[in-house]
């Protein structure tokens, strides 16, 4: 049983080439006009009132402000949202981005589509333990935190994304999981995008697809009503 993530560079859904490069000091430097439009849906998607969290959730910090967090922020039971997508839950949420976009609908959803795509339906993470689970069956894993990497993309914003490296398991298990939350330090996430695969350094340039999960215990209805809230 394979857990990969599968990527997609499409017309529809990207509209361009992909290019990447090391930014010096230790940041990981995403040059790519997709990475910028990622952030900037991502941006809007975010506008939470939450003070000046605004600017963190936009990208916006300074190294010193990330601090380390352990797997504990991202436990439960956590459900993928791309089959809500699939099945035209989240239809609503793409006419809401349209309004005020520089998108169609149809757009959006294509661009979402290749963001969302996944085989694994659930997560489920408690202790240092994460079960993946797909139609085949699942796969478990024990992790340990593998550090942080910044990511900085030509637009001039930023991400942080929180890496977990697996101790032992299920050989069909990922080596690395990296989370990515829109937050820089300790807290719950009320949902996130995650990236798996055995290469720690391809990982991090991975920007078109993220596959992601929202809790369990909330409806396809609910998780629309969170992503236009938002």
């Amino acid at each position: 049983m394979q857990f990969a993530v599968t990527r997609y560079i499409g017309a529809l859904a990207i509209g361009s080439v992909l290019l990447f490069a090391v930014q010096a000091q230790g940041n990981q430097r995403v040059d790519d006009t997709a990475a910028q439009s990622r952030s900037h849906d991502h941006d809007r998607a975010h506008d939470h009132s939450h003070g000046s969290d605004d600017a963190i959730y936009k990208g916006h910090f300074e190294d010193g402000q990330v601090e380390p967090r352990t797997l504990s922020d991202w436990e439960g039971d956590w459900q993928s949202v791309y089959p809500y997508l699939e099945n035209g839950t989240l239809d609503p949420v793409m006419a809401h981005k349209a309004r005020d976009g520089d998108k169609s609908a149809e757009e959006y959803r294509a661009y979402y589509q290749a963001g969302y795509e996944t085989d694994v339906d659930r997560i489920v993470i408690s202790g240092d333990s994460v079960t993946f689970h797909q139609a085949g069956g699942a796969a478990k894993g024990r992790y340990a935190a593998d550090g942080y990497e910044i990511l900085t993309y030509e637009a001039g914003n930023r991400g942080v994304r929180y890496i977990f490296e697996k101790t032992e398991g299920d050989e069909a298990a990922p080596r690395f999981i990296q989370f990515s939350d829109h937050r820089i330090a300790p807290a719950q996430a009320d949902h996130y995008h995650l990236y798996w695969g055995d290469d720690r350094a391809a990982l991090l340039k991975e920007v078109t697809n993220w596959p992601t999960y929202y809790r369990s215990s909330l409806s396809g209805e609910q998780i629309a009503s969170e992503m236009m809230a938002h």
